[in-house]
């Protein structure tokens, strides 16, 4: 089930679910490019990880023809496709990047390395994009480490950030604020302006977390703040 609302006279938007589930987010992601290919002539066609928006040029668009279209798209698509890739992001996890990953540990009455085993031993689907460039938003985070956000963010943590907020994670592309727990830092810069693409990240991709040393960080450009 899923309803469709117009918001305002060039746009609407197709709500499927009032909460995350990672084969809705996966089918969303395909209707998104059947939109894309199929209707064009569209500004803009956004999926998250529960709804899809479609904004489009009220002069050259029937509004009413556009809902019936989607509504046929929807309803022929019945599973998400395959052509998803997975992504490969180092991380290092020390508190010297990672100023919760102590507190996490031992409210979770875990080791530090048995956190960083259940974060790096979990495959994380890209569930929605969003707050800042090239931020993906990474589900599920294992019940043992899924933790909520911070009382009080911060107002500054440094680009590369790795955090969980609830049974989320995602690796901040820029310095910003935060009110995620950090647990590491991803060296590699995922948001570039001027590089095709100029993030890595599509809805559906698979992303994996590897644990790298204090000298691969460094090597791969991180840095120390």
């Amino acid at each position: 089930m899923y309803s469709l609302d117009h918001l305002t006279e060039n746009s609407l938007v197709v709500h499927f679910s009032s909460k995350m589930d990672i084969s809705i987010t996966l089918r969303i992601a395909t209707i998104a490019e059947r939109v894309r290919s199929e209707l064009g002539d569209l500004l803009e066609v956004v999926p998250s990880s529960c709804s899809l928006y479609v904004e489009y040029d009220i002069l050259k668009t029937d509004p009413i023809l556009l809902e019936s279209r989607i509504k046929g798209i929807i309803a022929t698509t019945t599973q998400s496709a395959s052509s998803y890739k997975t992504i490969t992001l180092p991380c290092y996890y020390d508190p010297s990047v990672a100023p919760d990953l102590l507190r996490l540990a031992e409210e979770k009455q875990l080791s530090i390395d048995e956190v960083i085993q259940i974060h790096s031993n979990t495959e994380y689907t890209v569930c929605s994009t969003g707050f800042a460039p090239g931020f993906a938003y990474l589900s599920k985070v294992d019940q043992r480490i899924a933790t909520p956000r911070l009382s009080t963010p911060r107002s500054r943590i440094p680009a590369g950030s790795v955090g969980i907020a609830d049974q989320q994670t995602a690796v901040y592309p820029s310095a910003s604020p935060a009110g995620w727990n950090i647990i590491g830092n991803c060296p590699l810069t995922l948001f570039d302006i001027n590089a095709t693409p100029i993030s890595p990240f599509t809805i559906g991709d698979k992303v994996k977390f590897t644990p790298i040393t204090r000298d691969e960080f460094i090597e791969q450009g991180g840095q120390f703040e």
